[in-house]
């Protein structure tokens, strides 16, 4: 049996009101714990994730599907090590790369050849072992020719391409992707997918989100279905987007 690479028991995330969601800062390690007590301003939380318990095994492709702000991209910023849960325990194993948003992981006023490097040196590879991805990252994102410029320049859309291109060839164990298929041409698009693939042969644990049941369906073994914070199921993609289509079919029927 293959073995556990995402751990979280009882994880939660609050905010006090006003609170920035955000941050770019990274946390080390494979183990954190809750950072910090939200009774202590208990009027002003706002939970995004409440008692939240899975495991993911080395080289699943496992969906995360839910209506916006279900506490999908909180989620993934704690599997990430970019905050870290109120609530609960968390162990992540091995190199997480991670494509949360257009330009995410990116230093606006580097170049795009600097911000290769930079990713990969928060991976905590070494600059040769970059130097031997470099030209594969550079071909399949297809922005050789303005690799020059600060990414501040960038399309929405040659951001994608870059920042595609750079967490799925730098020898990531865990690879993050949250609604990378919704930037881009069909072309783009279908060249991600066999990258998908293609990382899910090499033994790559894969987590994906996005709003198409299609695309969930066509890549991943299991999918978590988040709502209001909550884990409302995890298991076989079929069933979970079953229940899922169900139950807002239903809704949409009440209204």
């Amino acid at each position: 049996m293959s073995d556990i690479v995402v751990d979280f028991r009882g994880i939660g995330k609050c905010y006090n009101s006003g609170e920035r969601r955000g941050g770019r800062g990274l946390l080390s390690g494979s183990m954190f714990q809750a950072e910090r007590d939200c009774k202590k301003a208990a009027s002003q939380a706002v939970w995004a994730l409440k008692n939240v318990s899975f495991q993911i095994r080395d080289g699943e492709v496992v969906g995360f599907i839910g209506p916006n702000g279900a506490g999908k991209s909180t989620l993934l910023k704690i599997l990430a090590r970019i905050t870290k849960p109120t609530t609960g325990v968390g162990k992540v194993k091995g190199r997480v790369g991670s494509l949360l948003e257009v330009g995410s992981g990116f230093h606006p006023e580097l170049t795009g050849r600097e911000n290769i490097f930079l990713n990969g040196s928060i991976l905590g590879m070494t600059r040769q072992e970059i130097s031997r991805k470099f030209d594969e990252i550079v071909e399949f994102s297809g922005v050789g020719s303005i690799l020059h410029r600060p990414v501040k320049q960038y399309s929405s859309g040659e951001y994608m391409r870059l920042g595609f291109a750079v967490a799925s060839h730098l020898e990531s164990e865990i690879l993050i992707l949250d609604e990378v298929l919704a930037v881009g041409d069909g072309a783009f698009k279908e060249q991600c997918q066999r990258k998908i693939h293609s990382l899910t042969k090499e033994g790559c644990t894969i987590l994906f989100v996005s709003h198409r049941m299609d695309q969930i369906s066509e890549l991943c073994d299991k999918v978590i279905w988040l709502d209001k914070g909550s884990l409302i199921d995890f298991g076989d993609t079929r069933s979970v987007i079953g229940k899922y289509e169900s139950t807002f079919a239903v809704g949409s029927s009440r209204r």
